[in-house]
């Protein structure tokens, strides 16, 4: 009945320049189109992978719903559920995934937007996915435990997503040469709620994907050198 604040989510509809926002519509396409085509590989030699396609899709849809208002600059930190995505169907996958959920929520919740998309897709989805598979292989690669691997792969993922999202804005809304202080303004800006909310999307991530590698473990693909060797060290 009386009027509040607007909560946005993502980057919001129309904050960006045009030329912007179609350079971040390229930058996705070709991880979409990548994911894509590795859905429909994996779906070609196991369709029973679907479902938790659909299962990690309703996750990312549900986390990144999530909103944290900041006071003062209209917006909202809110963790991604990218990080845990790309470690259970893969970077590529979850991309597509996140696409989805952000196009959703464009439309019927008002969070992000159409114009802004492609920027939403690359920060969350892109950036989002491929931080924590890297970094997820990268620390398994150096024999840390399986827990705490995924531990950080969801902590680094949700941090580099708002990295990216500072960097989208400050690029394309900085004029004259104010890129890198504008950059470290919006930064900042998310610093006092999006360091917690990383740290307990790490912990999540890494609590979801040790439950799912004891309790089902043939849904996941691990490498040789992810592979435990004793139950302690998951």
């Amino acid at each position: 009945m009386l009027p509040v604040p607007p909560i946005a989510m993502h980057i919001t509809e129309g904050i960006l320049p045009a030329p912007w926002a179609v350079l971040w519509f390229l930058v996705a396409l070709p991880p979409l189109a990548w994911g894509l085509r590795t859905i429909n590989r994996r779906r070609a030699a196991d369709p029973a992978w679907l479902p938790l396609v659909a299962l990690v899709g309703s996750a990312v849809f549900v986390v990144s719903c999530m909103p944290v208002p900041l006071p003062g600059i209209g917006s909202c930190s809110h963790p991604c559920g990218t990080g845990l995505g790309a470690l259970v169907i893969g970077p590529g996958p979850t991309v597509v995934v996140a696409s989805i959920a952000l196009v959703f929520q464009a439309l019927f919740l008002a969070h992000g937007g159409l114009t802004t998309l492609g920027a939403n897709i690359v920060s969350m989805g892109v950036v989002g996915a491929y931080a924590a598979f890297g970094t997820f292989h990268l620390l398994g690669k150096l024999r840390v435990p399986v827990f705490f691997a995924a531990m950080a792969a969801g902590l680094i993922s949700d941090w580099a997503t708002y990295a990216m999202t500072s960097f989208e804005l400050s690029s394309g809304l900085s004029h004259g040469g104010s890129l890198g202080p504008m950059f470290l303004t919006i930064l900042a800006a998310f610093v006092p709620t999006q360091v917690p909310l990383g740290i307990a999307e790490g912990i999540l991530t890494g609590v979801a994907y040790r439950f799912m590698l004891v309790r089902r473990p043939e849904l996941l693909r691990l490498p040789s050198y992810l592979q435990p060797v004793a139950g302690e060290e998951l």
